[in-house]
């Protein structure tokens, strides 16, 4: 099955457009090789507002959210998960207009362990699955997608038809058009990420409003390919961990193998990560056997 990715996103930093029906999104500036052009906050309603992820902390984004809300009021500030180019621009915001902040919870994982996440966030209100945050005419339900990141959140949309078509899903960093998602353990779980993958697919959504890139109005192929590219990656990583010396190998010994000579360099690094996510998930289904970094074929 075909992985078609969509890179095209004409938004400029700071520039709002409307994505839905009621729904508005603000790029930030902070381009990179995991965020592509930026991080996606979305303005959900009208006159009352809910934000969705404010981002980094970035005073021009920050500026750019409270005029693209002139003369409405933010009643609420939500968080997806709490990584860094996601979560810590909520206390400006908090600051700035006096919102309720929500989110799964603080960053699950220990300060010393793990990259990216923001220990500083810690919602006013927690969500769990299931739970709904309803303003005029529109209810948001979280939904916990863990894998990405173990306090993922994705939202779904239920609105008046007249407000937003059915099947709308912020997906955050969980589904996104313009690249696959990065699995970094101990916070990033791949066992965990395909069984949402799994989940978000059963939905049948129509649209898909992601954390970074533009997005996707054709989900279910989309992500039944993400599923098949993670099935087949982990494939390749069984064969040449039995293809090893000794049938023995650390995750990033396997890079070249499994990646092959196209990968850029500076990405291996990530490519690891990744591996040594689909290796813990083997050795916990008896594939592999874990001798701390180095993995053995079962």
């Amino acid at each position: 099955m075909s992985l078609t990715f969509r890179r095209e996103d004409p938004l400029s930093p700071g520039g709002v457009e409307w994505v839905a029906p009621g729904v508005r999104r603000i790029l930030c500036g902070n381009p990179g090789a995991f965020t592509f052009r930026g991080t996606n906050t979305y303005l959900i309603g009208r006159g009352d507002v809910v934000v969705l992820d404010p981002g980094p902390v970035d005073q021009a984004h920050l500026e750019a959210i409270l005029r693209a809300v002139a003369g409405e009021r933010v009643t609420r500030i939500l968080v997806s998960h709490t990584h860094r180019d996601h979560s810590p621009g909520v206390a400006p915001l908090a600051a700035a207009t006096g919102a309720e902040t929500l989110g799964f919870g603080p960053h699950l994982t220990p300060a010393d362990e793990g990259e990216g996440g923001d220990h500083c966030f810690s919602p006013d209100r927690r969500l769990a699955d299931g739970e709904a945050v309803e303003g005029d005419a529109w209810r948001l339900t979280a939904l916990h997608t863990p894998g990405h990141c173990a306090n993922h959140l994705c939202f779904a949309l239920e609105a008046e038809r007249a407000l937003a078509p059915e099947g709308v899903l912020f997906s955050a960093d969980h589904v996104m058009a313009w690249s696959t998602s990065i699995v970094s353990p101990p916070d990033g779980d791949m066992a965990d990420y395909m069984r949402s993958l799994r989940r978000i697919l059963a939905r049948g959504d129509r649209l898909l409003l992601p954390g970074h890139g533009p997005a996707h109005d054709d989900p279910e192929p989309f992500i039944a390919a993400l599923i098949a590219h993670r099935e087949e990656r982990e494939a390749r990583v069984l064969e040449a961990l039995r293809a090893a010396p000794g049938r023995m190998a650390t995750a990033a010994a396997l890079v070249p193998a499994v990646y092959g000579s196209s990968l850029d360099p500076r990405l291996a690094p990530a490519a690891a990560r990744s591996l040594l996510a689909h290796l813990v998930k083997l050795a916990a289904e008896g594939g592999a056997v874990a001798e701390g970094e180095v993995f053995r074929a079962a």
